[in-house]
């Protein structure tokens, strides 16, 4: 059943606000963007991996590549929320560079208390990945 563009759909046929998409859009262009960066910035991307963890280089390749990918099937509803659940655990498994980088901070151009919000947004990106991968268009985009 077709309603007419800007009449809303009954509560019941409602996918998604558009917030939801505008977070799916975010979430997309960070891990899309950040995903390039591991590849393209490969070096300067090694140097927040923790020294306990064993070869930098694989592991900044190996989440850059999860990140695209992750990032890439956001863009299909049949992939989206799993892809969100990865994006989610991947974003737990990266942690630990973050608390790295806070510990570290001599070894970083940034401040301590920037790096520490770095880590509190890790909070909020979690939260976006969830929800924003749960939207879904209130009409097919395509038949």
């Amino acid at each position: 059943m077709d309603y007419p563009p800007f009449e809303p759909a009954p509560p019941s046929i409602r996918r998604g606000s558009r917030w939801q998409r505008v977070a799916l859009v975010f979430v997309f262009l960070w891990f899309f963007f950040g995903g390039l960066a591991h590849f393209l910035l490969t070096d300067a991307a090694m140097t927040v991996v923790p020294p306990e963890l064993p070869s930098p280089r694989a592991l900044v390749l190996v989440s850059g590549a999860l990140e695209l990918i992750g990032a890439l099937a956001l863009l299909r509803q049949r992939t989206r929320r799993l892809a969100g659940w990865g994006l989610v655990l991947l974003t737990i498994a990266t942690t630990p560079a973050n608390l790295y980088m806070v510990r570290a901070h001599e070894q970083f151009a940034l401040t301590e208390w920037l790096l520490w919000l770095g880590v509190q947004f890790q909070l909020v990106l979690l939260w976006l990945t969830w929800w924003g991968s749960r939207w879904r268009a209130p009409r097919p985009l395509y038949r």
